[in-house]
């Protein structure tokens, strides 16, 4: 599987990856701290993941947490997310992009 045959999706604390063609559930994750929103960002093969003012990195392809951060002194809420990055699809156009510079 790839990452462009997945889309993510998260609520009260869980984290599902799933086959954007079929909907069937791929992976998923229950994070071990917060309560509700779920803020995601796909920043190449890393998943950030933030809820109620915690942040996790997960593995995009197996959902295997890479990292987390409490953000101690940051509080809760809705969290805002951005990358250089981006997604996926922002890597390839990049290296298309980069590529057609080249030649």
């Amino acid at each position: 599987m790839n990452l462009s045959d997945l889309i993510f999706t998260g609520f009260n604390r869980r984290v599902a990856a799933l086959d954007k063609r079929t909907g069937k559930i791929i992976w998923q994750q229950k994070l071990h701290n917060g309560q509700t929103y779920v803020t995601l960002l796909l920043d190449g093969d890393v998943l950030i993941v933030a809820v109620d003012g915690y942040m996790y990195g997960l593995d995009a392809l197996t959902g295997a947490q890479l990292w987390f951060n409490e953000m101690a002194g940051f509080g809760a809420g809705v969290t805002s997310l951005a990358s250089q990055n981006g997604s996926a699809q922002n890597l390839a156009a990049a290296a298309a992009a980069t590529a057609a510079a080249a030649a």
